[in-house]
């Protein structure tokens, strides 16, 4: 079997896996962290949705071996080491961006890498659009754009903290 060494979260991992896995089973199979969830098995949901060298990607459309050599980050690997929150995830929480939860660790790692790509700020409407690869079934999406609008001013040092949400 091959294997494939990667960093997750910065820690190194070097694990053997037959060629034809996935990076998401890799994840939550061997590495134990099933914060990255499956959601459709067609690549449609993005519930699986990792950094993967600092761009998202969605874990169930590549292949472990794909991945050797980089660097994957995970929802888990987003809090601080004294265990503060992403302001993304700050965000999510604050807005009350989530209500099952399942759909939410894909949304907060493409909402990430989203504001990345946009540091002069984006509408409700590009935030939309920039999130039309991920799938939520019970939110309707309102709070979760609010709570994107609200982290990318953090997140771009344009805010020193999130604006609280109003009702």
């Amino acid at each position: 079997m091959p294997s494939v060494s990667l960093t997750v979260n910065g820690t190194s991992h070097t694990v053997e896996v037959e060629g034809r896995t996935l990076l998401v089973e890799l994840l939550r199979e061997k590495l134990r962290l099933t914060g990255t969830h499956v959601g459709c098995d067609t690549s449609q949901c993005g519930a699986c949705v990792v950094h993967v060298n600092g761009e998202s990607v969605k874990s169930c459309t590549i292949l472990a071996v794909q991945a050797d050599g980089g660097s994957v980050t995970t929802i888990e690997g987003l809090a601080g080491p004294d265990g503060a929150l992403h302001p993304m995830q700050e965000a999510f929480r604050e807005y009350h961006a989530l209500q099952c939860g399942f759909c939410t660790p894909g949304m907060v790692m493409s909402a990430i890498d989203l504001v990345k790509k946009h540091p002069d700020g984006m509408s409700e409407h590009e935030i939309r659009e920039g999130l039309e690869g991920n799938l939520c079934r019970c939110t309707g999406y309102h709070n979760i754009v609010r709570a994107i609008a609200a982290a990318q001013e953090v997140m771009h040092g344009r805010a020193a903290a999130l604006a609280p949400a109003e009702a």
